[in-house]
């Protein structure tokens, strides 16, 4: 009887080591993403994380809720498409518990010109910006900050037309849906546009009259980030990959690729 039992707390032991050996041996890193530009960043950490012996097997995803329902659930490791308000947000409404890793790039605002080729502007001016509470927001930050307007004090990322405190040139601002303002540059002195949809108008994002800069606090606030499942930002696994995110290789891909629509914030 005394060895049945020696067996079978043996065979309970191997089974036990075998489990908590595989654990620690996971060497594949699942990450949900967006296609562009999170997957293609992701696609260039694959040979810096194989030579640590990690494979990364990315999970392209269309819509903005299943990564992080599927990253709370552990069927991914985690995920990177999203910025910090939105993960804020989908937290509070989902009661899930997500944390950020790392910021890893923001796709920058920028002014671009319409019947003014400078930032020089006649008084009564007409300024076109996006509609849209985040994107308003952030390009009233972006006229302030190239001294077009001033705004109230600490009203930052939430700012709205009305915190307007100042507006020496009587700029026209109007407001409309990001999407639709390339198209009408022409009617505007300068338009406040989304780099996506600068590149999908032909427009360069190089060319702009101005860009949010790396330090700006939209920028550091919509930066895009690395997200995992709360208490598992220390896992091996998970600093070799925001490691990975975080290299010159990558500062220069992004640098390289996307013609300043897309910009590393490390």
């Amino acid at each position: 009887m005394k060895k049945i039992l020696a067996l079978v707390l043996a065979a309970v032991l191997c089974t036990f080591a075998f489990v908590s050996c595989g654990a620690s041996d996971d060497k594949t890193i699942t990450v949900a993403a967006s296609s562009t530009p999170h997957a293609e960043i992701l696609e260039q950490c694959k040979p810096i994380l194989a030579e640590k012996g990690y494979t990364l097997d990315i999970k392209v995803m269309s819509d903005y809720i299943t990564p992080n329902t599927a990253t709370d659930s552990g069927d991914v490791d985690a995920n990177y498409f999203q910025h910090q308000p939105y993960l804020d947000s989908f937290n509070a409404e989902k009661g899930t518990k997500l944390s950020t890793v790392v910021k890893v790039h923001y796709e920058p605002l920028g002014i671009y010109a319409g019947t003014s080729s400078s930032l020089d502007l006649a008084d009564g001016a007409v300024v076109i910006i996006p509609n849209d509470p985040t994107n308003g927001a952030r390009a009233l930050l972006l006229l302030e900050a190239n001294g077009l307007i001033e705004l109230k004090d600490g009203v930052g990322v939430n700012a709205t037309v009305k915190d307007i405190t100042s507006n020496p040139k009587n700029l026209d601002i109007r407001e409309m849906e990001a999407a639709l303002i390339p198209g009408v540059l022409s009617e505007a002195a300068i338009g406040v546009i989304n780099g996506n949809y600068a590149i999908g108008a032909g427009l360069k994002v190089a060319d702009s009259l101005a860009q949010e800069e790396a330090d700006s606090e939209a920028a550091q606030t919509y930066a895009n980030i690395l997200v995992v499942k709360e208490g598992h930002e220390d896992d091996e696994k998970i600093k070799a990959l925001a490691d990975a995110l975080l290299t010159d290789a990558i500062r220069d891909y992004i640098n390289n690729s996307y013609e300043g629509a897309v910009v590393p914030i490390f």
